[in-house]
């Protein structure tokens, strides 16, 4: 049975109270200040990798777009990222936190020490992009509707319990509570537009549901490296090295 655009949107917010990555252990150990600054690190450096995918992910869905419309709507979420000569965007806010914890801001950004889980997952959400249907590519950006509660907590709980957290390396963040809620508002309501018959409902709840996976996997992947069992992959980041100069120096 086809849903209303009501009971289509709460099945999909459901996903989210269900499925989103707030409720990860790495999380929780993370917004208490229970992660040491390596661990710190190694999520920023794998974060990374996430973070400069986005704009490749939405160019790729871009080029498959052609409506004009749909076009302009969606630009702006490449410029958020790669920034604007008025607003040095989301990647560049990423590079000032990895220098504020420590890290030395070339090597992350050259994504050398990224987890292969890490890769994969990430990788595999910039193909589903690239190559499934509009309306899966839309719909799995919708965890977009779960973001401000965890950047608000997130930096709550960065601010309260670790020394390298101030405006500025928690830019990214307090950016994405501004931006986050025009993107979301667009993309839900193209969702429950376009999503009209049983089976287009259908596939993307199961996109939302991907995209809650990818998340998920990353924070999976994260902790079993970096905290339990402390099993760090082949060619990922190995703690104290890649430090700034001034932290390499004091070590």
């Amino acid at each position: 049975m086809t849903l209303s655009k009501e009971q289509f949107e709460a099945r999909l917010r459901q996903i989210g109270a269900e499925r989103y990555h707030d409720k990860h252990p790495f999380h929780h150990l993370l917004h208490s200040g229970g992660c040491t600054p390596d661990q710190v690190r190694a999520w920023v450096i794998n974060r990374f990798y996430y973070q400069s995918r986005i704009p490749m992910k939405d160019a790729a869905f871009m080029s498959r777009v052609d409506d004009p419309a749909l076009r302009r709507a969606w630009r702006s979420r490449i410029e958020d990222h790669d920034g604007t000569a008025e607003n040095e965007g989301g990647i560049e806010r990423w590079l000032r936190l990895a220098e504020a914890v420590g890290l030395d801001r070339d090597y992350v950004a050259s994504a050398e020490g990224v987890m292969p889980a890490t890769k994969f997952a990430v990788d595999a959400y910039v193909r589903f992009v690239r190559d499934e249907t509009l309306l899966e590519a839309v719909a799995a950006s919708l965890t977009e509707l779960f973001a401000p509660k965890i950047h608000a907590q997130r930096i709550e709980g960065l601010l309260a319990n670790y020394a390298f957290a101030d405006d500025s390396s928690l830019a990214y963040f307090k950016n994405r509570l501004k931006e986050a809620p025009k993107d979301v508002a667009f993309g839900l309501a193209w969702v429950l537009d376009k999503a009209d018959t049983q089976e287009k409902q259908d596939a993307a709840a199961k996109a939302l549901i991907f995209k809650t996976d990818v998340l998920w996997s990353q924070l999976d992947a994260l902790h079993a490296a970096y905290v339990d069992p402390a099993r760090i992959p082949p060619g990922a980041w190995q703690p104290g090295t890649f430090l700034a100069q001034n932290v390499a120096a004091a070590s």
